[in-house]
């Protein structure tokens, strides 16, 4: 339990983090030579409508609830939601898949997931687009890992051997093929192989 408390602590302060990188326009572990791989594209409408929403609840609330101490909390309550989805988005947003200079992959979820694969692990990369159910992190059956965007991945990687990941929460597994969603798969795969042979796309 002491465990699970530390991890939602630490992802709280990247969170806090990503809203301040994400202020000044920066992103996080993006290296030189690097290519960024957004992926915020599917989930982005749906987040900015959840926090219209919650705009409007709390303001139907300050006028319906007439007990200050309530209102008080609930407000309270409502704020820090706020801020937590606001949070999450700004952390998904400053917080990319990434492709290295050397041809390694990094896959993201903003501050909850980070996967590094180095090339010499990477056996295969696709384009494929798939709708999956189930948790943004969501191991399978089959002994893949799916990140799942808004009910969508649309690349996948296949592995020479499984590579351990840890889950949000702390628990660990392993996978032989990861699932994923980048907004635009293409432009990421191509840039995978052309790091892998040794040709630098512009």
């Amino acid at each position: 339990m002491r465990g699970i408390t530390a991890r939602l602590l630490v992802h709280e302060l990247r969170t806090l983090h990503g809203i301040g990188l994400w202020v000044v326009r920066r992103r996080h572990g993006v290296n030189a030579g690097a290519h960024p791989a957004p992926y915020t594209g599917p989930q982005t409408a749906l987040m900015w409508g959840f926090i219209v929403v919650s705009v409007i609840e709390t303001i139907a609330l300050a006028v319906l609830i007439p007990w200050p101490v309530i209102h008080r909390v609930m407000l309270v309550i409502d704020v820090y939601g706020l801020f937590m989805a606001v949070g999450l988005h700004a952390a998904c947003v400053v917080r990319p898949h990434v492709v290295e200079a050397d041809g390694g992959l990094r896959i993201r979820y903003g501050a909850l997931f980070d996967l590094r694969l180095a090339a010499a692990e990477i056996q295969a990369v696709r384009v494929e687009r798939r709708f999956p159910a189930g948790q943004v992190v969501q191991p399978c059956d089959d002994g893949s890992l799916e990140v799942i965007v808004a009910g969508q991945t649309t690349v996948v990687v296949e592995l020479v051997a499984p590579v351990e990941y840890v889950r949000p929460l702390g628990r660990r597994g392993t996978a032989h093929t990861v699932r994923f969603h980048a907004d635009d798969p293409a432009a990421l795969v191509a840039a995978v192989r052309a790091r892998r042979t040794g040709t630098i796309a512009s």
